[in-house]
C-alpha cells in the first residue's frame, strides 16, 4: 500500500512539473506573438499614438473603413473583433492604457452587445496567455467564475480553451504564419452572399440598463482625456424588433443611432453586417458628422 501511494505520489508530481513546463513554454510562444490577431498586437506592442481607434463586435470590425479616416489624415485602427463583446472591448481599450498609447478619439460600436456583460469565450480566450504577464488582464478576469483554475492551475488554459490558444495556435506562432486579422488597418470587408442570412428578429433582445463594461470604456476615456463617441450601426431592412435601438437610446441617450443611414438588403452580406459599399456609404456619414473638421 505504501509502494502505491509513494507511486501515485510521483506521478502527481510528475504531471504537475509537466503542466507547469509546458505552460512556460506555451506562454513565452505567445509572449512573441505580433501578427496573429488584434490582442497580442497590442499586448506584445510598444506605445502608439492614434486620431482614432475602432472597439466592439463584428459590427465594428465590418462597418468602419478605417483607410477612409486615414485619407482625412487620422491615423486610425480598426480594433473590432468579430463574436466579441463589451468584456473584451473594455479590456483591450485597459492594454492600450497600460501600455502608454495615445488615442484622441475612441469610436465604440455599442448596440446589440449592450444586451450581456458577460465574456465571449471564444475572444476572452485570447487574452489568457497573458494572464500572469499583465495585472490589467489578471483583474478582469477576477470576477469570473472560473478565475482561479485559469490563474492558480498550471496549463489548466491552455487545455480547457485548446481550439483557440492551444497546440496549433502556438505552433503557427512559433513557426510566423501571419493572419488576415491585421489587414486593412483592421477592417475587414464583406461582399454580397447570394445565401446570406437575410433575417433576424431581435424581438426579445433588451439593453441592459447600466451595462458594466460599456460604462468601463466610457469612464477610460473621461479618465484619460480621450473623446468618447458610441454610435449604433446599421441592420437592414427585414429585422423584425428594430425598437431596440429606440430602447438603446432611452437607456444611453449619449449613444448616437445610425441604425438606418444604410437600411436596404443590396449593401448587406447578412441582417447585421454591411457589405464593403454599405461600410464604406456608414462611414463617410461618420466622417461627415464627427470629423468633417
Amino acid at each position: 500500500m505504501k509502494k502505491f501511494l509513494i507511486y501515485i505520489a510521483k506521478i502527481i508530481v510528475i504531471t504537475a512539473l509537466i503542466a507547469i513546463v509546458l505552460d512556460g513554454l506555451y506562454t513565452a510562444v505567445f509572449m512573441q506573438s505580433k501578427n496573429r490577431g488584434k490582442i497580442e498586437e497590442v499586448i506584445n506592442s510598444e506605445a502608439k499614438k492614434y486620431d482614432l481607434i475602432i472597439l466592439g463586435s463584428s459590427r465594428a470590425n465590418n462597418h468602419f473603413v478605417s483607410q477612409m479616416f486615414e485619407d482625412k489624415g487620422l491615423k486610425t485602427f480598426n480594433y473590432g473583433m468579430s463574436g466579441g463583446h463589451l468584456f473584451e472591448a473594455s479590456l483591450l481599450l485597459k492594454l492600450m492604457i497600460e501600455k502608454k498609447y495615445v488615442v484622441k478619439n475612441v469610436i465604440l460600436e455599442a448596440d446589440l452587445n449592450l444586451s450581456n456583460d458577460q465574456e465571449s469565450e471564444g475572444i476572452s480566450a485570447k487574452f489568457l496567455p497573458y494572464i500572469h504577464n499583465s495585472e490589467v488582464v489578471k483583474k478582469h478576469f477576477e470576477t469570473q467564475k472560473d478565475f482561479k483554475e485559469l490563474y492558480y492551475i498550471p496549463f489548466y488554459r491552455y487545455v480547457k480553451y485548446d481550439s483557440k490558444i492551444g497546440f496549433r495556435e502556438a505552433y503557427e506562432i512559433a513557426k510566423g504564419e501571419k493572419t488576415n486579422a491585421l489587414d486593412n488597418l483592421g477592417y475587414y470587408p464583406l461582399v454580397k452572399h447570394k445565401n446570406g442570412n437575410m433575417k433576424n428578429n431581435i424581438v426579445n433582445l433588451n439593453p441592459l440598463p447600466h451595462n458594466k463594461y460599456y460604462e468601463e470604456i466610457k469612464a477610460i476615456c473621461k479618465a484619460n482625456n480621450i473623446n468618447f463617441i458610441a454610435v449604433m450601426t446599421p441592420m437592414c431592412e427585414n429585422v423584425v424588433g428594430m425598437n431596440y435601438f429606440d430602447k438603446v437610446k432611452k437607456a444611453y441617450p449619449e449613444i448616437y443611432n445610425y441604425e438606418n443611414v444604410v437600411i436596404e438588403n443590396k449593401y448587406f452580406s447578412s441582417c447585421g453586417h454591411m457589405t464593403d459599399i454599405g461600410a464604406k456609404m456608414f462611414t463617410a456619414r461618420i466622417l461627415k458628422d464627427f470629423f468633417n473638421k
